[in-house]
């Protein structure tokens, strides 16, 4: 069509230029007729093409950003006057993942004459029970006369789980011997029988948890403990204690509770027949939104010495945009000083029937306290308190001017300040060390010292597996400040305790493997209680079967 169109074109203009030039040339110019010009040109459109763009797959940026975790411990909400059981795995709810071997026997000996075993056994549980039973067993002998201790005891824990509710019961029985070989051995010479000294236990305990989450629900968990603890020359102390608390959430912020604790102790020891009873009503509140908690407790208390109230209120701030949180508060609480507390904590102390050497009073302990509590990074975590303390009827240890191989017990009113902090380093299962620290400044009552009770603090800890078969554990514990007096009414301060040791297991099988343990590595010859040597280095080893 294009070529066309300039074809009529170019004829057209051939026309124009041949009149034009008739009308224009001159009567005597040259006029050339028949002639044409024909132009021709050819033209086809063409799209200019686009360049292709050449895809190459390539990784998305590495995103350098470090997320941020951060833990929020919830604060205590109930402050029992004792101790409760410990934390054991099963507490933690059952594991779906079955381990490959459940069961394990460990045994081994040493110098010091030393038998050791310790076993556990895991596997017998089903859909909705668990069960966990543990064996241990520790004797050792030094080279005093009369130096020997025997350390056995079983646990057995199941948990049966019905209608949304778990139903634990837990039985243990321990059986710890000791002698009196605190004594100047060039003055007394006593046979084994007469400074020998056997502390039993049997302690059964029942509880039901039953846990909503919501607004409007109602929360209990009620328990109760019955043990009985024994000693030689017919010494017995029967307890009988339970719990009742009970939580209700008001709303997702505020959370209501009430709970009934109450302990019976009876002590019978000759012709010594003392109770030791407490009986404690919790009323409060736990409260928890964004950076705030804290919880609100008044509890009237009856003891032995009649009715007090137990302050416990503690308030937290969590700081935004870090892993610190900040808390204070006072916590009061009280203390039976049973026979079992009290031989747990020095086992040479006169017993029961020995009149005048040994008495019965409860102990108030106040706190006012500044908590610190965070991380710094991805693997170190800290914390750090400030309190002040005030003791009511405190117990302290004082050596008896006769043979020195026995503590008899004082009580007194006592204030203190003190400084504690932690700090852990963990890297996952690998590696982990931490260490706590603790320095009291007590301000005496009506004693000199506060017998028998460290000021300094000082606790360690380490675990490294280089290799997946070989685990390392290593530990610290330094004690000082410790005051006591000597047979003639001195003031002694005992010279501080410095026990440093660890442990190595390597899996020569899947079921079989072999550890080294070793206590006091530098052999120091402290004194935790004043005539009572440590045995000095003890080095013991043996083997691990699982199944």
């Amino acid at each position: 069509m294009i070529v066309k169109r300039i074809y009529i074109l170019s004829f057209l203009l051939a026309v124009a230029l041949r009149v034009t030039a008739q009308n224009a040339v001159p009567a005597n110019d040259t006029v050339i007729k028949g002639a044409s010009i024909e132009v021709v040109q050819s033209y086809k459109p063409e799209v200019k093409q686009v360049p292709k763009p050449q895809y190459k797959p390539t990784l998305p940026p590495a995103d350098t950003s470090r997320l941020s975790f951060s833990y929020e411990v919830p604060q205590q909400t109930l402050y029992y006057t004792y101790g409760s059981m410990p934390l054991r795995p099963l507490a933690l709810g059952k594991d779906s993942v079955q381990p490959p071997f459940p069961d394990y026997v460990k045994f081994g000996g040493g110098n010091l004459s030393t038998i050791y075993l310790d076993a556990g056994f895991g596997h017998f549980q089903g859909q909705d029970y668990e069960t966990a039973i543990h064996l241990h067993h520790i004797s050792q002998q030094g080279d005093i006369k009369n130096q020997q201790s025997a350390l056995s005891g079983v646990e057995a824990e199941g948990i049966l789980h019905r209608n949304g509710d778990d139903w634990r019961a837990t039985l243990s029985a321990e059986r710890n011997q000791y002698n009196y070989y605190g004594y100047n051995h060039s003055l007394y010479d006593y046979s084994s029988a007469q400074v020998k000294q056997t502390y039993t236990s049997i302690r059964a305990n029942v509880d039901m948890r039953h846990q909503e989450d919501g607004v409007g629900k109602l929360n209990y968990d009620p328990s109760a403990t019955i043990s009985v603890y024994g000693a030689k020359s017919n010494v017995s102390e029967a307890t009988f204690g339970f719990m009742a608390p009970f939580t209700y959430g008001i709303d997702t912020s505020l959370q209501a509770q009430l709970s009934l604790n109450a302990i019976f102790t009876q002590l019978s020891a000759g012709n010594v027949n003392a109770g030791n009873n407490i009986v404690m009503l919790t009323p409060g509140f736990n409260f928890h939104k964004e950076a705030f908690s804290g919880h609100l407790f008044l509890d009237p208390a009856v003891g032995k010495s009649g009715a007090t109230l137990l302050e416990d209120m503690v308030a937290a701030y969590s700081i935004p945009k870090t892993s610190m949180t900040v808390s204070g508060g006072w916590q009061a609480s009280l203390r039976q000083n049973t026979y079992e507390q009290l031989s747990s904590e020095n086992p040479y102390i006169f017993q029961p029937s020995y009149s005048g050497l040994y008495s019965i009073q409860q102990t108030r302990k106040d706190e006012v306290f500044a908590n610190i509590l965070g991380s710094a990074g991805e693997h170190l975590s800290y914390s750090a308190r400030a309190s002040w303390w005030a003791y009511g009827s405190l117990p302290v240890f004082l050596s008896n001017y006769g043979d020195q191989k026995q503590f008899y017990i004082l009580y007194d009113n006592v204030k203190a300040v003190s400084l504690q902090g932690n700090l852990r380093y963990q890297v996952a299962n690998i590696f982990s060390a931490g260490v706590s620290a603790a320095y009291f400044n007590f301000n005496n009552g009506s004693l000199p010292h506060v017998w028998g009770e460290p000021a300094t603090k000082l606790k360690g800890d380490l675990l490294f597996r280089p290799l997946t078969k070989l685990t390392i554990t290593g530990y610290l514990a330094v004690l000082g400040g410790i005051y006591e007096k000597d047979i003639y009414g001195n003031t002694l301060k005992l010279k501080p305790v410095l026990d440093i040791g660890g442990s190595a297991e390597y899996a020569l099988l899947d079921r079989l493997s072999v550890f080294l343990q070793i206590n006091n590595i530098f052999d120091n010859k402290y004194q935790r209680w004043l005539g009572y040597q440590a045995y000095g280095i003890n080095i013991y080893g043996g083997l691990r079967l699982k199944f």
